[in-house]
């Protein structure tokens, strides 16, 4: 049949260049020296046609990753070795996927840094060692990425990955396929049967459970369907939040019974430790000095988050008190992004805060944002901070913020007589000052029921 195609070929061609496996060569010669007569018989085989690919698609018939296959492009034209382009591309996925995910979200947190990328790659290392590869394939990526950094990385980690700034189908005039498992679709929706020939690898297909962000039009109508008469809040961050606000007491504790310590001479017993400070100071005198901390005077009945120091009534236009549902929960008033403007899934909406003040035990109290008795505060923090002054029956105030207090805050404390324990935010990671502040609003209990399936995971 070759000799046969090449005699054809011989009709409208001078010059033909046959391509094929050398084992088969000699018996293409002598069938073709030969000339015996052919019995030409109906193929399905067509002359071939050329058809562009839609760039999503195009992990389905390259042989490594799309982004990877551009940085080869790119090292081949800059005249570069490209010897550790594999590995490296892995690692250029993964600055790209971060910078596709701080445009999308615009976090002001995230723990994408140096350090977490190079435990991703370890991971990452590892899991392609268990199952006996020498380089990850896209499926051990995406599933480091979500364990790592949750859904959202996850996803814009695989928007990387299949990547190709070389592809741009509004150029060109070629007729795109949607390519898939060996499968394609042209622009008729007639699907065909395909086979890639150039894979090198053996390929296993497998899922992975992502939830993506939904669509402009499904928003819409979300937020079209949305009932004004329920809202409630997501349980498994109001127990997040709440374990933060628990920890966060316990710190101020800790520092209001390390301002009562005090320092003496040893004796009998060492007490609460040895004060080295003390004993550096009188290491001329050979004694050695030992601190002891009383137990701390009152409670903290009040704590205050603000997250953004100067915010902007535009950014934070949702103010509300929420009530607690059961003693385990604590009073919450708060000022927000709007939810409405950020639809997740169906009755699902997702709000920032930009400053909350819990109290707990939890009690009722007027709406502080509607109290005509908290009238000093003139921005968004110095009303929340004017409200937990007013409303604590306690001396003390914890406020976790950025900076230390401001002026005005303690001229506000002072007024109230109240005292404020300022706890940097600082101390507490990037990544869990991003999970605290980002929460769902839920458009009655009923939704609690699938919920989880439209909440992203950080």
């Amino acid at each position: 049949w070759m000799a046969y195609q090449l005699h054809q070929l011989e009709m409208d061609f001078k010059n033909i260049t046959i391509i094929c496996s050398i084992l088969d060569w000699p018996w293409i010669k002598e069938a073709y020296n030969e000339r015996k007569p052919y019995d030409q018989k109906i193929t399905p085989l067509d002359n071939p046609k050329i058809y562009a690919v839609e760039k999503e698609t195009l992990f389905f018939t390259l042989a490594e990753f799309p982004y990877i296959t551009y940085l080869n492009e790119i090292y081949r034209q800059e005249i570069k070795p490209d010897k550790e382009v594999v590995i490296d591309g892995i690692k250029e996925i993964l600055i790209q996927a971060r910078k596709i995910f701080t445009q999308k979200h615009r976090p002001r947190y995230h723990n994408l840094t140096s350090q977490t990328f190079q435990t991703y790659l370890q991971y990452a290392r590892n899991l392609t060692l268990i199952e006996n590869r020498l380089t990850p394939d896209l499926y051990t990526l995406i599933t480091v990425a979500k364990q790592i950094s949750g859904d959202p990385f996850a996803i814009a980690v695989l928007e990387a990955a299949r990547e190709y700034p070389f592809q741009v189908l509004e150029s060109t005039s070629i007729e795109p396929l949607t390519l898939g498992i060996d499968k394609a679709v042209d622009s008729d929706n007639t699907p065909m049967n395909m086979k890639n020939r150039l894979s090198e690898n053996q390929i296993e297909w497998r899922g992975i459970n992502l939830k993506p962000e939904p669509n402009i039009k499904k928003q819409a109508q979300w937020k079209y369907n949305w009932d004004p008469y329920g809202q409630c809040s997501w349980p498994p961050e109001d127990d997040q939040i709440e374990s933060f606000n628990t920890h966060v007491r316990e710190q101020s504790k800790l520092l209001l019974s390390n301002d009562l310590a005090r320092s003496e001479k040893f004796s009998s017993s060492i007490k609460d430790g040895v004060d080295m400070r003390d004993t550096l100071r009188h290491w001329h005198e050979g004694d050695i000095y030992v601190k002891e901390i009383p137990a701390s005077r009152g409670r903290i009945e009040i704590v205050v988050f603000i997250f953004d120091i100067e915010p902007n009534p535009n950014n934070y236009p949702w103010c509300q008190t929420w009530y607690a549902e059961h003693n385990k929960e604590s009073t919450l008033c708060f000022f927000a992004t709007d939810y409405m403007n950020d639809m997740v899934g169906p009755g699902v909406g997702r709000a920032t805060y930009g400053g909350c003040m819990m109290i707990y035990p939890p009690r009722p109290i007027p709406d502080i944002w509607k109290d005509p008795r908290i009238h000093i505060g003139k921005t968004l923090e110095e009303k929340l901070l004017e409200a937990a002054f007013f409303h604590s029956q306690e001396k003390h105030i914890t406020v976790v913020t950025p900076c230390l207090p401001k002026p005005n805050w303690r001229k506000i404390s002072r007024k109230y007589h109240k005292s404020i324990i300022h706890i940097p935010l600082k101390r507490f990671s990037n990544q869990t000052i991003e999970k605290v502040r980002r929460f769902h609003v839920l458009n009655g209990k009923q939704i609690r029921s699938f919920a989880k399936h439209f909440i992203q995971d950080l």
